[in-house]
């Protein structure tokens, strides 16, 4: 019972995260750059066309937060998250050293691990893919 509800919390912050992160981006929330911003970030990393890659990061940003909320298709999930978040620390945050308070990949380290823990674990009793019976 506890490691259920340790996995609802996991995925509950996870997709919460996740979820702001993809709506900063998208819609200027949470004091973010909105598309338009982003997009011209992600074109500053060399990324063409700018505006498809920063569509497929805002998408796969909010598409993770969502399903790790819901405990839905946790794989897809996972790998949304984890391939975002190697992007981010490949084209933004290695170069910065490790720890986040120099720009590094540490923050987006542990987010990567979080959502492969659940991968690996499965969403838990507390999840959709349990009540549909999707979860191992």
């Amino acid at each position: 019972m506890l490691a259920n509800l340790g996995l609802l919390a996991l995925r509950t912050v996870l997709g919460l995260v996740f979820l702001g992160h993809g709506a900063q981006k998208a819609v200027g929330a949470f004091g973010g750059p909105g598309f338009k911003g982003a997009t011209a970030f992600i074109g500053s990393l060399g990324f063409r066309p700018p505006r498809v890659w920063a569509g497929a990061a805002v998408a796969g940003e909010l598409v993770a937060g969502a399903l790790f909320l819901l405990g839905f298709l946790t794989p897809v999930a996972g790998l949304l998250a984890v391939a975002t978040m190697l992007v981010a620390i490949a084209k933004v945050h290695a170069p910065k050293g490790f720890f986040v308070q120099n720009g590094g990949f540490e923050y987006n380290l542990v987010l990567a691990i979080a959502a492969l823990a659940i991968v690996a674990t499965g969403p838990g009793a507390f999840s959709l893919d349990h009540l549909i019976g999707l979860a191992r």
